[in-house]
This record gives structure tokens, sequence and C-alpha cells, in this order.
């Protein structure tokens, strides 16, 4: 470890592969601000380990025995709420973005992608910048096309800014990009981003799109 715990994002790695865990603890070991608390191997480890080391991020693994890791960040997050949890996968279908997003998901990463991108999300996720990538956010939109081109929007307490920058958080953007496009500062972006999670009741940027695909507002 780099430096002190109590200094770092503490991270619980979960996956059965000895190979993929120690290959997760390798990208992280490269930066300063995360430190691997834990390892376990299946579903009913984590939670075991949550509730011992009480982490602030996981990279949980999809396909896992005994538990697997959908079901495993369900109940996680229905107990510690404010535990982060990005699920860590070799596949990008669809189906499994759907259900780590049912399952209270703030993140889904693939592991074939580089170290250097590995950091800059897990960070953005652990600080709540996170934006949803540009390529789910568009298989998003591809698999709602068909299911919102006859839906009106539906009736939503949002003013028409929080509604524009709604769209742009659904398309993959940034605050800066949307700061960029909208002509605003980010300090104004990120107080209009709180509003509209409290307004929806909902709690980060992968629930934001997904509401807005759901409700014909992207």
């Amino acid at each position: 470890m780099n430096q002190p715990i109590e200094a770092c994002f503490r991270v619980l790695i979960v996956d059965d592969n000895a190979h993929a865990r120690e290959g997760m603890m390798d990208i992280l070991a490269m930066q300063p601000d995360f430190c691997v608390v834990g390892e376990a191997v299946n579903g009913e480890e984590a939670i075991q380990l949550t509730e011992q080391l009480m982490p602030d991020l996981i990279l949980m693994d999809i396909s896992m025995p005994m538990l697997g890791g959908l079901e495993a960040a369900k109940r996680i997050k229905s107990k510690f709420p404010y535990v982060k949890i990005v699920m860590v996968t070799v596949s990008d279908e669809i189906t499994h973005l759907f259900e780590a997003l049912k399952a209270g998901a703030q993140g889904y990463l693939l592991k074939n992608l580089k170290p250097s991108q590995w950091h800059e999300y897990l960070r953005a996720i652990a600080i709540d910048e996170a934006p949803m990538s540009k390529e789910l956010a568009t298989k998003l939109l591809q698999e709602f096309t068909t299911k919102t081109a006859m839906r009106e929007p539906a009736n939503t307490p949002l003013t028409l800014r929080e509604r524009e920058i709604l769209e742009r958080v659904a398309t993959g953007e940034s605050n800066r990009e949307i700061a960029q496009r909208l002509n605003l500062s980010e300090h104004t972006v990120k107080n209009h981003l709180k509003n509209i999670l409290q307004k929806l009741h909902l709690e980060n940027r992968v629930q934001l799109t997904r509401y807005a695909f759901e409700n014909g507002l992207a």
C-alpha cells in the first residue's frame, strides 16, 4: 500500500479467479488514492467482508460460484447503501448492464480496459462524478429506442434546464462537457445534478441514465 488506509479509498475485490484478483490489485497499486482492504472469492464472502471491513468501493465480478455478483450487489446495497459497487466482467452484453443497474451498482467495467481507464473511471465513481461511458449509453439508447418511440415523455418534476442536463447525462457526457455545451459553469452543473437526484429520489448518474431512457426523456 502506498499510503495509510485512512487516506485512500478502501476497496474490496470480489472475484473467484485468483489471477483476476491479482490483476485488479496490480492496477490499483499503481495509484496512491486506492488501497485494497480485502479479497473475496464469491458473493457470500463479499457480504461478510463488507460488514467487517466497511469498504468505500467494491469491484465485483458478475459470474461466481455459490452466490453471483448481481445478487450479492443487491444484498449489499440493501444493507450498506453508502457502498459504491462496480461490476467487473469480460462481457459488454446489454442484459448484464441492465441487471447491474437493477442490483444497484454504480458502475460497470470491462476487464480488458487499460489500467489508466480503470483509475480514471473508479476515481470518478468514488467522488460521485462518473459519467456513464458513451459506449454503454449508446447501447442503452439502442435498447430503449423501440420501447419509447411511441411513448410521450413522462410527467416529471424537473425544470426545462434540469431536463436538458439529464439528457446530456444520459448520453454519457461529463460535468465539464455538459457545462461547455450549455454555457454553464461546472459548479452550476453539479448543483443542478444534486437537485435532480433529490427530486427523483435517485443516488447516482447511472440511475439517472436509466430513468431518462425508461421515461422517454433522452
